[in-house]
């Protein structure tokens, strides 16, 4: 097994397994859906990747076989991001036939690692209740806010 930092030459791939993620996350989506998907993730990866995206990658035989995505974002100092600078985890995914193996845990360090090399305040994600122990695993803790979280 291979473990480093997806390059744009691995964009296709890195498609396939968001498509993969979100089919696991949240049911089968529309071919439509699909296909909308694959033409916008192309232009975002070009976009992003390298730049405030990073993809931690787990290979065998040059396939990808589980994903650890870190989305950089900046934002204007304050007491809780002093450096301006956070990350938010996305598509943490494992294929199934190397789940429960440590891969996603050792993309995970390398994650933090690397969030700590470029002075990241912190590392936010969502996770699911089967994804929750491996985060805990690691340091995360459970979030309270005053906030109440909205959307429009």
């Amino acid at each position: 097994m291979w473990y480093g930092m997806a390059s744009m030459e691995d964009i296709e791939q890195l498609k396939a397994v968001r498509i993969a993620y979100i089919n696991s996350d949240q049911g089968e989506i529309s071919e439509k859906d699909s296909a909308l998907m694959i033409h916008n993730l192309t232009i975002y990866f070009a976009k992003h990747l390298q730049k405030d995206l990073v993809a931690f990658v787990a290979k065998e035989d040059d396939r990808i076989v589980s994903t650890a995505f870190l989305l950089i974002i900046e934002k204007p100092s304050n007491p809780r991001f002093i450096n301006g600078k956070i990350g938010e985890v996305l598509n943490v995914y494992t294929e199934e036939a190397y789940r429960r193996q440590g891969v996603a845990k050792q993309l995970m360090k390398m994650l933090i690692s690397f969030s700590k090399e470029k002075e990241l305040d912190y590392i936010e994600l969502k996770a699911t209740r089967d994804g929750s122990l491996l985060y805990k695993s690691l340091g995360f803790t459970e979030q309270i806010s005053p906030y109440i979280p909205m959307r429009y």
